[in-house]
């Protein structure tokens, strides 16, 4: 892990970023390089004073460690959050192997870094991106294909007359399909635009929300939408 260095000074912020995390110094290194950055910093060490805070004051965004003490971990934590709100989720942790991430992202993260060689750099950036994600539209947008509608600043989905309710990644994942209707998407493309990074060649991650679109947007026996192009990737085109 490298220390962090001095950025540019940004003008004050509004945002409020809930740092989850039992280790004293990398709390404490967490807390004073947001602050510098000009985010508002709440700390908490374990899984249930986090739930408590959040319940308080919604953050607008938490960053989180996934190796809390106590009853609740950080994997139950995310859940919980997930659960309640659309608050962005940004997993910190020692763990970093292939299934660490899977299951991070599964329980409601939106994004995953791990400790041994993040930069705090890359953390803000990946913290910018975020909460740019939250930002309202200046226009309201509605995207269309067949009988699917999405709004982006509602983040609801529909198909037909039936409301699609999606997790967060899950929403993510159609959106870029609908933005970009009858075009081929590979895995490359869709691992940058929406993990924003490589999980590796072995990584099914895709298949697994592909697989849980499909069953959310064929619940009723529609027909399908979002096909495989075998070897390639994926896309969105009539049935």
């Amino acid at each position: 892990m490298l220390l962090p260095r001095p950025l540019c000074y940004n003008r004050a912020m509004t945002e409020r970023i809930l740092v989850v995390e039992d280790d004293p110094r990398m709390a404490d290194l967490l807390r004073r390089g947001l602050i510098f950055e000009g985010y508002q910093v709440d700390q908490a060490g374990d899984g249930e004073i986090a739930l408590q805070a959040a319940r308080k004051e919604l953050p607008d965004l938490v960053v989180l460690d996934l190796m809390l003490p106590g009853e609740l971990d950080g994997l139950e934590v995310c859940r919980r959050l997930r659960a309640a709100s659309d608050v962005p989720i940004l997993v910190l942790t020692a763990r970093g192997a292939l299934g660490d991430k899977v299951a991070g992202l599964d329980s409601g993260a939106d994004d995953y870094l791990v400790k041994s060689d993040f930069h705090f750099e890359e953390l803000v950036a990946r913290i910018r991106a975020l909460l740019r994600r939250r930002q309202p539209p200046a226009r309201q947008e509605l995207l269309r294909f067949e009988d699917l509608s999405l709004s982006p600043a509602s983040r609801e989905a529909t198909r037909g007359q039936r409301r699609l309710e999606l997790t967060a990644k899950e929403f993510d994942v159609l959106e870029l399909f609908l933005r970009n209707p009858r075009q081929v998407l590979t895995r490359d493309v869709i691992y940058d635009r929406i993990w924003n990074y490589d999980f590796g060649g072995e990584s099914n991650i895709i298949e697994v929300y592909v697989r849980y679109l499909r069953a959310k947007l064929e619940a009723e026996g529609e027909p399908r939408l979002l096909h495989t192009v075998r070897g390639v990737g994926y896309v969105l085109r009539e049935p």
